[in-house]
């Protein structure tokens, strides 16, 4: 008996997608951003609401619905010229930041994405060792890590096309609603206030409502960087945005809201000694559908893990082209496999440190965002020549590479507290206007430039 064949899934690398390969329509970049809005991650990005700044659950609410708004748009309009064009994200840098300039954040794309995997498989393999712990054959995380990243790998094989259609619209999206109406049910069911303020001497008032904020638009904007490289195949501009922003602010939304639900869920417990730390995935256990909802999640987990796998090897490909994509897929998910391993043997968890990873992220990607915005909206227009994605491009443009230094700068000023009487407003937004208005002040001499070498528009022929 012959083993059916499986024809190779082509591999786009940095080309442009032709348009008839742009299948892509609004609902199905909607189930793709809402499955990746979600997540162990996300959850545990929502009990740091509770954890370390004190929201009481009506205050989160609010915080995850508005950041999650404001963060999908920005996501969607970072998506704008990338999925018009057919290219990837960091591709559709070299316009902006000239092609040697797009290798910057290339390098540190890769980088963020095999940090964001390691702790996709880090989480995967401590929720997947949680569930095995009861039964006989408990394995601990170092021994499922490896297999996680397995999975991953052949998910970053068949492609974002495949995926969308073959998995998560069959299969993902569904598992994702499931989850959601699972724990939500089963929270309201339990006996323990959920609306009570538990953890009082971490909450500062509207200082701690804005840094809050701060934290869950980070959460969208972190994916920016590869946003382009799935939303390359929407059919158009307008499905690219509206699937974007509508599937990942409502995914974002309800798992921040259920994340800092669980780690209250663990605040209002009264039998048990409390250390200072509401920790979701151990709620979710307590809880009387836990394992199967952490069951769920974890299939669902895998969609995550691969869009940062495959996103690497599309950002290493925008400095080295001619490198195969497969053999980069491999590289990536070894290298994230190893971090996520030695994330479980230093036992790091996902407490500060994960909040730290999300800070530093923020101030590198904020910043270039705001100048990414800036230009396709302002300066541009998103009038981009398609050979500019390509060798039409100039190797640098110094101007914007300052604007982005300079909300960088200010980003982190502001987070590390430099100037003490700045408001608390968190450094995103900052951050984000400073490197946009940079952009547009330091452009602005090249657009009359433009504007003076063209010379008014030829005057129509004279009529036959």
């Amino acid at each position: 008996m012959a083993w059916p064949r499986v024809k190779t899934p082509p591999e786009w690398g940095v080309r442009p997608v032709p348009p008839e390969e742009r299948k892509l329509g609004t609902l199905d970049i909607a189930v793709l951003w809402s499955s990746l809005g979600v997540g162990l991650l996300v959850l545990a990005a929502g009990s740091l609401l509770v954890n370390l700044h004190g929201l009481s659950l009506a205050e989160v609410i609010l915080v995850s619905a508005a950041g999650s708004v404001v963060g999908s748009l920005m996501l969607a309009a970072a998506a704008r010229h990338g999925s018009l064009h057919g290219v990837p994200t960091m591709v559709s840098l070299r316009p902006i930041l000239g092609r040697r300039g797009s290798a910057l954040p290339s390098a540190l794309n890769a980088l963020q994405l095999l940090g964001w995997a390691a702790f996709e498989l880090l989480v995967m393999g401590l929720a997947a060792s949680a569930l095995l712990g009861p039964t006989n054959l408990p394995l601990t995380a170092s021994v499922l890590i490896p297999v996680a990243g397995l999975l991953v790998l052949g998910l970053a094989w068949l492609g974002p096309l495949r995926v969308v259609r073959m998995w998560l619209e069959r299969f993902a999206f569904w598992i994702m609603l499931a989850t959601t109406v699972l724990i939500a049910l089963s929270l309201a069911a339990q006996p323990r206030d959920l609306w009570a303020r538990y953890n009082s001497r971490s909450f500062e008032g509207l200082p701690s409502l804005l840094l809050a904020l701060d934290l869950v638009i980070v959460m969208p904007i972190s994916w920016w960087p590869l946003v382009a490289d799935y939303n390359r195949f929407a059919r158009s501009g307008k499905a690219s945005a509206l699937g974007t922003s509508v599937g990942f602010s409502s995914a974002n939304t309800s798992f921040y809201v259920l994340g800092a639900g669980l780690s209250i869920y663990v605040w209002a417990d009264p039998l048990v000694a409390f250390a200072g730390w509401g920790d979701p995935l151990g709620a979710l256990l307590q809880l009387s559908i836990g394992s199967v909802v952490l069951l769920i999640i974890l299939a669902d987990e895998t969609d995550n893990a691969f869009a940062n796998v495959y996103s690497t090897a599309v950002s290493v490909q925008n400095v080295a082209p001619r490198w195969r994509q497969f053999r980069l897929l491999i590289l990536a998910t070894a290298a994230a496999t190893a971090g996520a391993l030695l994330l479980d043997a230093r036992n790091e968890g996902l407490g500060g440190g994960y909040e730290l990873f999300l800070i530093a992220i923020g101030g590198i990607f904020v910043p270039l965002l705001g100048v990414v915005v800036a230009d396709s909206f302002v300066v541009r227009r998103a009038g981009y020549r398609p050979e500019e994605f390509a060798d039409a491009a100039p190797l640098w443009q110094p101007g914007a590479l300052v604007a982005w230094a300079a909300g960088t700068l200010l980003y982190f000023a502001v987070n590390r507290e430099w100037f003490p009487d700045f408001p608390p407003v968190g450094a995103t937004l900052p951050a984000f206007a400073l490197a946009a208005a940079v952009h547009l002040i330091l452009s602005r001499p090249t657009r009359l430039r433009s504007a003076s070498t063209e010379g008014p528009a030829p005057p129509p022929p004279p009529p036959a």
